[in-house]
């Protein structure tokens, strides 16, 4: 809520704190309560040594108008959105994690994994809309939870930060660690109008930063790499089921310098990588809304030479063969 909004007469957002704890369960069923509490957007899975020996786990949040700020401390504990869920559900947040005590491994993509290690302070982007795999030990962390518009008004091009760090070593990110510690300490003493400012300049801040770091934004010329981006993006996009979308055809179309191309699409693993792994995505999708389609038609639909092919590179990407994974999501609540 800005200063313009609240001249419009739009009503100040309130901000809803609320408090979870798994200290008030039996040793035995904690994590399972952590797992209730996240489980509508996040697979968390249980061994059982964690059962055996409990699980300590706290969230405080804090939600005004569309953010939410959240102050977490765990045990050590993995945590995953996979494909199934994100086909299952609707939560397309971005999502910043700001490390403040503890490890923090997290790997993204479909294949090969990107690995972002966070063992010092330091500040993590991920895409609800994205798989992610992450692996904590007993730490502290603050996480914001923020629309796609909020984000995408920053950096136009925001999916290719998913799983991305950032640390406190440039002008911008060394101003980030007082905004946080502020707002750490004092936003359960805020009004519902200043807390939504404080998250949202907080929010606005790493957004920026990422940004800065990327070189997404703040001159001509990332504005213009930006752009070709974003072109050869929807290309992509639009040609998922064509058999002869390649490198060379994307090549072609966005008529770019083969390396300025190819350096676009470095963070994604590769242009031929992302277009397979944006083909694999569809292929997932499809198999979810389309029960009834042969499996064989979606692969060949989406420009895999053969069903072998097919089902190699989607167990490789989702450890999972496409026919389980249909039944999985079946299976699962629609969110």
């Amino acid at each position: 809520m800005t200063t313009d909004s609240l001249a419009k007469g739009v009503a100040p957002p309130e901000c809803i704190r609320s408090h979870f704890s798994t200290h008030h369960e039996a040793p035995r069923s904690q994590l399972p309560a952590w797992r209730d509490r996240l489980g509508h957007f996040l697979d968390v899975p249980i061994s059982r040594a964690q059962l055996a020996d409990g699980f300590s786990g706290t969230i405080e949040s804090y939600r005004s108008g569309d953010l939410t700020f959240m102050d977490c401390r765990t045990d050590p504990v993995s945590q995953a959105r996979s494909v199934a869920r994100i086909s299952t559900d609707n939560v397309r947040q971005y999502v910043f994690h700001v490390a403040v005590e503890g490890t923090i491994e997290t790997g993204t993509g479909l294949y090969p994994k990107r690995k972002a290690l966070q063992s010092e302070p330091g500040i993590l982007a991920l895409d609800m809309n994205q798989p992610m795999h992450m692996e904590r030990s007993a730490c502290r962390l603050l996480a914001f939870f923020l629309p796609r518009a909020l984000v995408e008004s920053v950096l136009p091009e925001a999916e290719s930060i998913h799983g991305s760090v950032i640390e406190y070593k440039t002008p911008l990110t060394r101003m980030i660690p007082a905004h946080l510690a502020d707002l750490s300490q004092n936003v359960h003493k805020m009004s519902g109008p200043e807390a939504y400012e404080a998250i949202r300049t907080c929010a606005l801040l790493i957004a920026a930063a990422f940004g800065k770091e990327a070189r997404l934004i703040g001159n001509a010329r990332a504005a213009a790499r930006t752009a070709m981006f974003g072109t050869a993006r929807r290309y992509i996009e639009a040609n998922l089921h064509q058999m002869d979308l390649t490198p060379e055809s994307v090549l072609r179309a966005s008529q770019l310098p083969r390396p300025t191309l190819y350096r676009l699409f470095e963070p994604e693993g590769g242009l031929a990588t992302y277009i397979r792994n944006r083909r694999l995505r569809e292929a997932a999708d499809e198999l979810r809304r389309y029960p009834n389609l042969a499996i064989v038609e979606i692969a060949y639909g989406l420009g895999f030479n053969s069903a072998s092919d097919f089902n190699r590179a989607f167990r490789r990407a989702y450890d999972m063969s496409p026919g389980d994974f249909r039944a999985l999501t079946r299976s699962a609540p629609r969110g």
